[in-house]
């Protein structure tokens, strides 16, 4: 069972869930249903889990090539191929039937299409070019958009700034763990930027770049009405001090560097979310 729960990605999971979560507060309108959001949430974590493991299925023998994956159950020997597959598949095809039937098709489809992104086109791509990165980011910033049309059955200019932020936030934090890994990536032969370009110039570049572009994204939903002023003082705030770390991994291309980008990245979602449900400006 221990194998099994590995294969979800339970860490990567809650974040894909706390997005939907993120995404249907600001899609709902009117009472609020209770097993709504519970099916939205069960349904797109049960999706993403089922990803996880299809993905870790894929990937398995260049996970066995990468110290820090070698131990997961595939690369390790603890489970055959087959069963992650057909689990994988399982959880899949349930997740997609639960945000059909139990929310709406809208949101399901938006699920399924996710899934294939990050499977289809994400996953082979890691292997041929460092662009993959900035296909896998689409994918990536889907959820608070499922969790939107979970809510609405539709998708507006809020939902499109709810995915933008997500796509922007994950530059930063994916190139911090591809440098931090290169060794690793470069013998599983994946073509991430710091393996494609090692001296690392390339990479603290984007980092910066993105980090920058985060500031007045993070913004929008002030400025669209959705938020209050002491979510934008907090964005702000947020923003810099995200900025910050990036212009240090410019200056010193090290690998505790990256790791303070990494940490600095798995702080600010968490709180530039909870700051956009304690302080909405709603209808």
């Amino acid at each position: 069972m221990k194998d099994y729960l590995e294969l979800t990605k339970p860490r990567i999971t809650w974040l894909i869930v706390m997005s939907t979560a993120v995404g249907y507060y600001f899609g709902h309108s009117g009472s609020w249903s209770l097993w709504a959001v519970i099916h939205a949430l069960i349904g797109t974590g049960l999706i993403a889990s089922g990803t996880a493991a299809l993905n870790q299925w894929y990937e398995r023998d260049a996970d066995r090539e990468m110290r820090r994956t070698q131990m997961r159950p595939l690369p390790a020997g603890r489970m055959r191929p087959s069963n992650a597959l057909w689990f994988g598949i399982a959880l899949a095809l349930v997740g997609g039937l639960e945000l059909g039937l139990e929310v709406n098709w809208f949101c399901s489809a938006l699920g399924i299409a996710t899934l294939t992104m990050y499977l289809f086109f994400y996953t082979p791509l890691k292997q041929k070019t460092w662009w993959s990165t900035t296909v896998g980011a689409f994918p990536g910033a889907m959820p608070p958009l499922i969790g939107y049309a979970a809510a609405a059955n539709k998708l507006t200019a809020e939902a499109l700034v709810l995915g933008a932020i997500l796509f922007l936030w994950q530059f930063p934090h994916f190139y911090a763990i591809a440098w931090m890994y290169r060794e690793d990536y470069s013998r599983a032969g994946i073509r991430m930027l710091p393996v494609v370009e090692p001296d690392g110039e390339s990479t603290a570049r984007q980092i910066l770049l993105f980090a920058v572009l985060l500031i007045p994204i993070s913004l929008l939903p002030k400025w669209m009405g959705m938020t209050g002023t002491i979510y934008m003082v907090g964005a702000i705030f947020l923003g810099l001090l995200f900025l910050y770390s990036g212009i240090r991994v410019s200056m010193d291309r090290s690998r505790l560097r990256a790791r303070r980008v990494l940490l600095t990245s798995v702080v600010y979602l968490p709180i530039l979310y909870a700051l956009m449900v304690l302080d909405p400006v709603r209808s």
